[in-house]
């Protein structure tokens, strides 16, 4: 893993995950997790009903699965500070069981905080399938640290 700081990023600059296939037990574990046994995700014979002809992965295992697509790229692990939200986040397709996903990553913003010690970094999240559709996309701002933060905390601990 390669941990980017504040100063490795640029505006425009992608990343993207490896695939990960919706299967089965994640929406099983999800609605046992959530508490959401809505028909639609739950009731194979009331889904077939639907326009979707089957079962519906819950759009919040969407982004569940992209934060954790967003930890294999490696590239927060040791700088990371903290996200700061999620906004404008749309589910443009269904997320159906037997989906394989990956998650394109880009950065839309960078912000210099005032110490030096860390920066806020906008960022575009887009969760795509197998068929090439991006079938939820959003927005999340984190802070991250700058190498000087980064080697300031890491004195700051050894001392």
């Amino acid at each position: 893993m390669t941990t980017y700081y504040f100063e490795d990023f640029a505006i425009g600059q992608t990343f993207e995950s490896g695939g990960r296939t919706i299967t089965e037990t994640d929406l099983t574990f999800f609605s046992m997790l959530s508490g959401d046994w809505n028909p639609l995700h739950a009731d194979a014979e009331f889904a077939k009903t639907t326009r979707f002809g089957q079962r519906v992965v819950h759009g919040a295992l969407g982004i569940a699965i992209s934060t954790g697509m967003l930890h294999e790229l490696g590239i927060f692990h040791d700088s990371v500070i903290a996200m700061l939200g999620f906004r404008n986040w749309n589910f443009l397709a269904p997320l159906l069981v037997n989906d394989t996903l990956f998650l394109r990553l880009t950065i839309t913003e960078l912000e210099p905080g005032k110490s030096g010690n860390s920066g806020k970094l906008g960022r575009r999240f887009q969760l795509i399938n197998q068929r090439g559709e991006v079938a939820q996309e959003g927005e999340s701002d984190v802070l991250v640290l700058t190498r000087h933060g980064a080697a300031a905390k890491k004195a700051k601990v050894q001392a």
